[in-house]
């Protein structure tokens, strides 16, 4: 099955086959028990045992990664190498900051679309948990003399003394890459900052950010309840043979009360966003395979939904977790659609005041007449039809997997509320640090 575009060229339907995804699990201040290579292996072999075809007849590997370990350059290849792919597979790392697991989808989709792929695995991993811990530029210069001496052919004792003598305590300060990925520096905001300009910007309390984390663990308590979660996880074992089968971030004893006591992170005197009505730090993984047309029929697959078009802006800096509020309008009126038009949302809660922005400034009009160009407001999320389990506050943001992961979760979604066939559409988006937005939308199989 193809669709047409206006000149008549036909595109190839790229569909969704299924996904799998690891537990998310919490940083707790020392490195995890995985690496993110371990992790997007656990995700993607289990998906494949549940496949028709095999690693060798995947045709391309692209996998999202922001912090990859020194040892895993290009973590696509090591993955696709890992579960069996044919040397002859090629494969590539994107890397979008908080999106790049969904650039990971959107560009398999690209590849289908072109003819050049017919199996596509994409998906996003992350381990922030193990994220580098790096010398300064004082200690690497130190390090260098220091070893440029030890390269001379006769080694002078005077000058490793004098070395040793040009060492400083500020010399062994690390620099964290996660704290330094975190910080945009072209406009010297921490992605909390600008969380903090949204609330001031827009109107935001506090009490309105508390509320919505609540909702968060609330939500995903009742889910994992309620096994809702439980399709599209995999279990993993570490080597000390611990076992992980459920995402740990969750806080069922969460309250407004112990939410209100929380002191502000990023704007310690004025500020409202805190550790808890923000996203949390963690570590996980999602796979998730597409196909083409001719290879749906090949191999008699069953799908999960097709992804029917994606949508990338970019915004100031200064407010980029408005990202999907301007990524999601065009993504609409392209396709001659409204809000009341999609079934379900999966919008990533990098923090409650940029959730709660985005959703206020869609159902405002100044901001859809100067910013968005739009002669009516775009109208208001319905609150039971956005993030419905829960979301990164409780689940936590493992950044290169969340694109993924929101994209197979609503996926998910759709299909456990398509009984009665009248839901099948839906979109997934995220805000990107740097200054970017991303929205994809999608119809589940139960609309084909």
């Amino acid at each position: 099955m193809t669709k047409m575009i206006s000149n008549k060229i036909p595109i190839e339907t790229v569909y969704i086959v299924d996904g799998q995804r690891t537990p998310q699990l919490k940083a707790t201040g020392r490195p995890g028990p995985f690496s993110a290579s371990d992790l997007s292996v656990a995700s993607a072999r289990d998906l494949l045992l549940r496949m028709p075809f095999t690693a060798h007849d995947i045709d391309e590997v692209v996998i999202g990664c922001v912090m990859p370990d020194a040892s895993e350059a290009n973590i696509a290849r090591q993955i696709a190498l890992r579960i069996g792919c044919d040397n002859k597979t090629p494969a590539w790392t994107v890397q979008r900051n908080c999106a790049s697991g969904l650039q990971a989808i959107d560009s398999g989709m690209n590849s289908i679309i072109s003819g050049k792929a017919d199996i596509v695995l994409v998906g996003g991993t992350e381990v922030m948990s193990r994220a580098p811990v790096m010398w300064n530029n004082s200690m690497i210069n130190w390090l260098s003399h220091w070893f440029n001496i030890r390269t001379h052919r006769f080694i002078d004792n005077i000058q490793y003394i004098r070395q040793l003598f040009n060492l400083r305590p500020s010399f062994l300060k690390p620099v964290f890459s996660l704290i330094k990925g975190l910080q945009d520096p072209l406009v010297d905001l921490s992605m909390g900052q600008t969380a903090e300009n949204l609330a001031y910007h827009f109107d935001i309390s506090r009490s309105d950010m508390d509320n919505y984390a609540l909702q968060s663990h609330e939500r995903l308590s009742y889910a994992a309840k309620h096994g809702r979660l439980d399709d599209e996880i995999t279990p993993i074992y570490d080597t000390n043979d611990h076992y992980y089968k459920h995402d740990n971030g969750l806080r069922k004893d969460s309250s407004i009360k112990k939410l209100s006591r929380l002191k502000p992170v990023f704007d310690r005197k004025n500020g409202s966003v805190t550790a808890g009505n923000s996203a949390q730090i963690s570590d996980g993984a999602t796979s998730l395979f597409l196909a083409s047309d001719k290879a749906v029929k090949k191999y008699s697959l069953n799908v999960l939904g097709k992804i029917i078009d994606s949508h990338w802006v970019g915004l100031t800096p200064e407010e980029m977790g408005l990202g999907p509020a301007y990524a999601i309008p065009p993504l609409l009126k392209k396709h001659q659609l409204t809000i009341n038009d999609i079934d379900y949302w999966e919008i990533n809660e990098a923090f409650a005041a940029q959730i709660l922005a985005c959703q206020k400034v869609l159902n405002d009009d100044n901001f859809c007449s100067n910013e968005l160009g739009l002669k009516n407001i775009l109208g208001l999320i319905p609150d039971d039809k956005i993030n419905v389990d829960g979301g990164g506050i409780s689940l936590g943001h493992p950044v290169g997997a969340s694109g993924a992961r929101i994209v197979l979760h609503l996926l998910h979604t759709l299909k456990n509320s398509s009984s009665e066939n009248k839901t099948f559409r839906g979109i997934a988006a995220l805000c990107i640090g740097g200054g970017q937005g991303g929205a994809i939308l999608i119809e589940s199989a139960g609309n084909h």
